[in-house]
C-alpha cells in the first residue's frame, strides 16, 4: 500500500523505505515535519510512520493536527524514548501503535500488516484468498490452485489491492497513487501495463480482472456468480 515515513535520521529512514519497498509497497519519505504534516493535508495513504523528534514540527504535533482535522490514517509512531508518559500520550493523541528505537525491522513490518489490514477491513489473516488465487502477504507467495505463480514486486502490490476488496472497482487514478510514489514518473498507461501483465499471469485462475470502461477495475471471482 502507500505508506508516508516521516524520519530524519537517514540511515534509519533509508533502511525502513528499502525494506517497505521489497515487499511491494510504496514509500514517500519526509524529513521535516512541517513539510510532511503539509503532505498529509492533501494526500491519503494507507500509513503513516511517523518519528517523534522531528525537525520544523515534532511528531506529537503532527498527530494532534491529523486527529484534529478527522483524517484517519493508521498511524505507527517510533520514539527514542522509553518513558511510559511519551507512550501514553502518543496513543492518546490518536496514534494506532508505537515502537520504541532500536527495533527489529521485522516487527516494524508485522505491526505495519496488522494495521493496513485493520485500515482496509480486512481479519486477522495475512492470507487473501478470491477464487483459487491464493496471496500470503508474509512472504509474498501468490498461488492459483496448487500452481506457484511468480509475480514482481508490483504486479504483487496490484494483486494485494484488487484482492483485498474483491468486486469493487478501482480507477485508474487511485492505483496510480497506491503503487507509485512522488518521485516517479508515471501515468496511467503503466496501470494499464500492469493490469495486462498481471492478468496474463493469473490465466487459468477462477478469479479474473475486469475493465470497467470510464470507471477502472474490479477482481471478480467465478464462485461469485
Amino acid at each position: 500500500m502507500r505508506i508516508l515515513l516521516v524520519e530524519d535520521t537517514h540511515d534509519v529512514g533509508e533502511a525502513i523505505c528499502r525494506r517497505f519497498q521489497q515487499i511491494g509497497h510504496t514509500v514517500d519519505w519526509e524529513t521535516d515535519g512541517t513539510a510532511a504534516s503539509d503532505i498529509l493535508a492533501h494526500t491519503a495513504y494507507d500509513l503513516l510512520i511517523l518519528d517523534v523528534m522531528l525537525p520544523g514540527m515534532d511528531g506529537f504535533s503532527i498527530l494532534k493536527t491529523l486527529r484534529r482535522a478527522r483524517i484517519g490514517v493508521p498511524v505507527l509512531v517510533l520514539t527514542a524514548r522509553s518513558e511510559i508518559d511519551d507512550r501514553v500520550g502518543a496513543l492518546d493523541l490518536g496514534a494506532d501503535d508505537y515502537l520504541v528505537k532500536p527495533f527489529d525491522f521485522r516487527e516494524l513490518e508485522a505491526r505495519a500488516r496488522v494495521l493496513l489490514r485493520r485500515s482496509s477491513g480486512g481479519d486477522a489473516t495475512n492470507v487473501i484468498v478470491c477464487g483459487d488465487i491464493r496471496l500470503d502477504r508474509t512472504n509474498r507467495n501468490v498461488t492459483v490452485g496448487r500452481r506457484e505463480v511468480q509475480l514482481k514486486r508490483r504486479e504483487i502490490a496490484l494483486l494485494e489491492i484488487l484482492a483485498s476488496r474483491p468486486g469493487r472497482v478501482f480507477r485508474k487514478d487511485e492505483l496510480l497513487d497506491q503503487l507509485f510514489g512522488f518521485d516517479e514518473a508515471a501515468g496511467v498507461n503503466a496501470i494499464e501495463l500492469y493490469v495486462g501483465r498481471l492478468r496474463k499471469k493469473l490465466e487459468g485462475a477462477s478469479a479474473r480482472i475486469v475493465t470497467l470502461r470510464g470507471s477502472g477495475y474490479q477482481l471478480v471471482s467465478d464462485d461469485a456468480h
